[in-house]
């Protein structure tokens, strides 16, 4: 990894140790961001080592802090404020939210094969033998997991960790199956026996020790989340600002979608049970998926709404069975560091064989055309992939090329599920639109879940109600998303992202880019994927990084 030329090379070198600090505790990532030297490795989590890698935070955080600003360039003043935001973000985790000691998630999440079966950027020689060694330190991970957490877990934690827990059994044996086709069977399977003994030990210690001892209790409270928005985010203002705006954005969604109704003559109810009747075979979900692709890509190409680079590739698999429990589709982007393909991976969650046939027929209700040509919008064209395919090419600094601010990267793609309906896209019929609203509804509700959940007291009963009631969600789906916002409070950040971006564009739109879409779209994403809090003061090329302390 190259830093960028500065005329600060003190900084240059500050950028660097920071970096590479940061993949010491997290190598996942790094791995997901294409620097495959950190193949193989799984983070050691426990607690002197987490305590090490902390100090060493503070550490690099007082040198960031003792930086002469004015001696840096107004791009490297940015890039200052990123990388603080790179080690405050994980103390946070490790601190604050007291993650490692809380959430079983954090260790049966820390097993993923994926990365090394999903891409041919090696041999399957050396693929096999970095799964290997992930096998291997299993044990160890979960031993520390054991070790460390709580006497009392909160109850979501461990019902969601029993069930992702549950899926890598099954992804051991994708795996292997890999490895046998690789003739490198025999080495994979001694590891597979020995890691899958332990995830069985691990599920059989929550089910008997934690489970029934768990407590209802998860929520960050109020001066958590609050610092949660800045370390993520960048973003200042009072979460309760937050909170309004996300109300208003489903006030304005829900005002659009009775309009719909009015103009069909129905109600909303019937509207959207007309949304989820069409919809195809379970046989033919990932071929219509397929076609979207090439639908969606053609449509942003002839409306001109963003360049799309060069040589774009996206396959559309089966999502891992592993990942099923907490995935309808997702994409997995080359990273920005992957020089060896631009292909992009479009997995969409398959009916389960085990279902019943109306549990089957549910789930095609939910990935109806028109949802399933939205949910393309979003991971594929105009939304993740391509958003990637720019990130790939970003000419930035080090610590730009490897900050993912999640409202970014989730924002953008919400926002793309927008401008392709305001576009043209599916205008033949009205349910294109209905699909869009819906969508844009789940993601309101979830932004005003995550702030009831962990600052006003919100039961998952209220959040579950919630999402019934203004998002037309069934309970079962409703449920799940309120389970969700337990864990991950950061799910506020479609809305949040789209919001800050519609913002931007209804400010700068004309002023800076004289009303050329294209023009603020590329500009968009030639920033990287930096805090969405930044957006503003990037677009007008003003250092406003923040000050909270």
């Amino acid at each position: 990894m190259a830093s960028a030329n500065s005329a600060a090379p003190e900084f240059d070198r500050l950028e660097r140790e920071t970096v590479d600090h940061l993949f010491v505790l997290q190598p996942g990532y790094a791995v997901g961001l294409g620097l495959h030297e950190y193949d193989g490795r799984v983070p050691d989590l426990s607690p002197a080592a987490t305590e090490r890698w902390s100090s060493g935070a503070d550490r690099l955080l007082k040198r960031l802090a003792e930086v002469d600003l004015e001696g840096l360039s107004e791009k490297r003043r940015v890039d200052a404020f990123l990388l603080r935001l790179l080690l405050e973000s994980p103390l946070f985790d490790l601190r604050d939210a007291e993650e490692l000691d809380r959430n079983p998630m954090s260790y049966v999440g820390s097993v993923s094969l994926t990365p090394y079966l999903a891409r041919e950027y090696a041999p399957a020689e050396r693929r096999v033998a970095a799964m290997v060694e992930v096998l291997h330190q299993v044990p160890r991970l979960l031993e520390q997991g054991r070790s460390r957490l709580q006497e009392r877990l909160p109850k979501p934690f461990v019902d969601l960790s029993i069930i992702m827990g549950g899926g890598l059994p099954a992804h051991f044996v994708e795996a292997e199956a890999f490895a046998a086709r690789a003739g490198l069977r025999e080495p994979f399977a001694a590891a597979r026996a020995t890691a899958e003994s332990s995830v069985a030990s691990f599920l059989d210690w929550l089910r008997s020790e934690k489970l029934l001892k768990a407590v209802p209790e998860f929520a960050l409270g109020g001066e958590r989340y609050q610092k949660l928005l800045f370390v993520r985010e960048g973003i200042e203002v009072p979460f309760d600002e937050v909170r309004k705006a996300g109300a208003a954005d489903l006030a304005r969604n829900q005002a659009r979608l009775a309009e719909i109704a009015r103009e069909e003559k129905t109600t909303v109810e019937a509207l959207l049970g007309r949304l989820h009747q069409n919809h195809p075979s379970a046989p033919d979900l990932l071929p219509t998926a397929r076609t979207y692709v090439e639908e969606t890509r053609r449509f942003v190409e002839t409306k001109r709404l963003v360049t799309i680079p060069a040589s774009p590739a996206v396959r559309v698999e089966e999502t891992p069975s592993w990942g099923r429990a907490l995935s309808t589709a997702s994409m997995n982007p080359p990273g920005p560091f992957d020089t060896t393909t631009s292909e992009g991976i479009y997995f969409v969650t398959p009916v389960d064989p085990k279902w019943t046939p109306v549990q089957a027929e549910e789930w095609l209700r939910s990935f109806n055309y028109s949802m399933l040509r939205n949910v393309t919008v979003h991971e594929v064209y105009p939304g993740h992939y391509l958003q990637f395919l720019h990130f790939r090419q970003f000419p930035g600094s080090l610590v730009r090329k490897v900050y993912l601010s999640a409202s970014f990267v989730e924002g953008w793609a919400h926002y793309a599920e927008q401008l392709a309906i305001e576009q043209g896209l599916g205008r033949e019929s009205p349910v294109a639109e209905v699909a869009q609203i819906h969508d844009a509804l789940l993601r309101d509700c979830r932004l005003l879940v995550s702030v009831g959940l962990h600052t006003e007291g919100m039961s998952l009963e209220e959040a579950t109600a919630l999402f019934q009631r203004e998002g037309h969600f069934e309970r079962l789906p409703a449920e799940r998303e309120a389970i969700r916002g337990t864990f991950n409070p950061e799910y506020f950040c479609y809305t949040l992202g789209k919001l800050a971006i519609l913002n931007a564009r209804h400010r700068f739109l004309d002023s800076r880019f004289g009303g050329n879409l294209a023009s603020f779209h590329d500009a968009l994403l030639a920033f990287g994927c930096p805090p969405i809090g930044l957006l503003d003061a990037l677009i007008e090329g003003r250092p406003s990084v923040g000050s909270k302390g």
